[in-house]
């Protein structure tokens, strides 16, 4: 984890210092999938603002995050590029919502909210393109490699006494 110290900042109000940065990511699991930063190491750069009431925070970089596709599970690919911002007021008796929670013990845990703003940049769903048919629902093979329809599609039994009731309705109409 990369942590910043804010103990040793000297700014006055409207000040700011600005710091290049190398974090490491790390991966993600979303949904039991694995998602890896590439490269899991990337460059970015750290904005302190010294504010009449606290600290702003703002932090830029981009990655590229590889895993599953969410509908084939082929390899999908999403650049995902972070401009963050957070604040920390300077008043300790401050309400939640002027608290950050990456600031804990006058350091800023840089790697944890980097971590954090590349899983909320990632689309929902991960796609390995926007067309992506997915997997078919009867044999599981890719509809992206091999389009098809099943033709004589059995009813699954434990559905039969629902189809049932679905016949009857029919026939009252």
């Amino acid at each position: 984890m990369t942590r910043f110290s804010l103990r040793n900042l000297r700014l006055r109000p409207g000040q700011e210092q600005r710091e290049q940065l190398e974090l490491d990511l790390g991966s993600l699991t979303l949904g039991g999938a694995t998602y890896e930063p590439t490269p899991s190491v990337v460059p970015a750069e750290l904005v302190v603002q010294r504010a009449q009431s606290g600290d702003v925070f703002r932090l830029r970089f981009a990655t590229r995050v590889w895993g599953p596709c969410m509908r084939c599970l082929d390899a999908a690919a999403v650049d995902v590029v972070v401009d963050a911002q957070e604040y920390e007021s300077a008043d300790a008796e401050a309400a939640d919502e002027l608290r950050s929670e990456y600031v804990v013990d006058g350091e800023l845990d840089v790697g944890a909210w980097a971590h954090d703003q590349v899983a909320l940049g990632l689309p929902d769903p991960i796609l390995c393109r926007p067309d992506c048919a997915g997997l078919c629902p009867v044999c599981g093979k890719n509809l992206n490699d091999e389009p098809h329809v099943h033709e004589d599609v059995v009813a699954d039994p434990r559905w039969a006494a629902l189809e049932a009731l679905r016949g009857d309705v029919a026939d009252d109409t």
